[in-house]
């Protein structure tokens, strides 16, 4: 049972780990920890579902599923647009809320609170358009494949894939690319990159485009794997901010790695103590890491 729990445990630690890059990347260089994070994630899985929805309904050989796939080229598709209007969303949110607080140079408190009160807002949006009854993508059943001791289904092997092309992409994107110098130039210090030519609010865009995208594409695979809610953000709000900290703020390697972890943990605390504790995993994690290693693995001492 054990090896089953750590393929599971990678499963839903991908997913953390998606998500918490964008936590990191916020962080690290817009300057504040946004708790509106987890609804973009809720957002890109719904925005998903209606574009998916109206795919399969215009063309209905898109709903096909894809060989051992539960899903069709509709949701690929869907993906894609979901990853954009979850963006578009973000930048909205900016323009609107944090970019205002910037400009009136508002305590950084100031803006953790508005990002409660955006994910409030979004979040009973989404219930209300939506309503709060779950959701899903398929209901067709797949067989798992074995390998060995463990079992995994050919949605979750491609959800992993996904995953970990996404990492490496954004990683290249970081370290190879002029956007990616700009951007670690505005985290080390923003005032400093402006006035060496740095376009920080073109930055701070596409720390937004970035965050939102990937949270998009993690709701995606989370509602494919178990189901659409509108509080399926809320949910892995604590273990995205657990795996920001225990990797590193501003580390996207470290986020992967460290949501992995969480996910691991999460699975092996069902397995040994029981489903009712999985919760409160994260929390131990993220106070462990706060009192032995404030700056996380990959994190540098200020």
């Amino acid at each position: 049972m054990i090896p089953q729990a750590l393929i599971d445990g990678l499963i839903a630690g991908a997913v953390i780990g998606l998500g918490a890059i964008g936590v990191t990347l916020t962080y690290s260089i817009l300057g504040f920890a946004n708790f509106a994070h987890g609804e973009f994630i809720s957002w890109g899985a719904y925005f998903a579902l209606a574009v998916s929805s109206l795919l399969g309904y215009l063309f209905a050989g898109l709903a096909t599923p894809i060989g051992p796939f539960s899903f069709g080229w509709s949701l690929p598709i869907a993906t894609v647009a979901a990853a954009g209007l979850t963006a578009g969303l973000a930048l909205l949110a900016d323009l609107l809320l944090f970019g205002r607080l910037r400009a009136r140079r508002s305590a950084v408190i100031i803006l953790v609170i508005a990002s409660f009160g955006a994910a409030l807002t979004l979040r009973n949006l989404l219930e209300f358009i939506f309503t709060s009854a779950p959701a899903y993508y398929t209901r067709s059943l797949q067989i798992a494949l074995r390998f060995g001791h463990v079992r995994a289904t050919p949605d979750q092997l491609f959800s992993l894939a996904v995953t970990a092309v996404l990492v490496a992409a954004l990683h290249l994107l970081l370290t190879r690319t002029a956007i990616g110098r700009a951007m670690r130039a505005v985290s080390e210090n923003p005032a400093l990159a402006g006035v060496t030519g740095i376009d920080v609010r073109r930055v701070m865009r596409i720390v937004w485009i970035l965050g939102a995208g990937l949270a998009a594409v993690a709701g995606v695979v989370t509602g494919l794997l178990v189901q659409i809610r509108p509080e399926m953000g809320l949910d892995l709000l604590l273990p995205l901010f657990a795996a920001s900290i225990l990797g590193g703020i501003g580390s996207v390697p470290g986020a992967m790695l460290a949501g992995l972890i969480v996910g691991v943990a999460e699975a092996l605390a069902v397995q040994w103590i029981g489903a009712q504790w999985r919760a409160a995993v994260a929390f131990v994690i993220l106070v462990a890491i706060l009192l032995v290693r404030p700056q996380g693995l990959f994190g540098r001492t200020e």
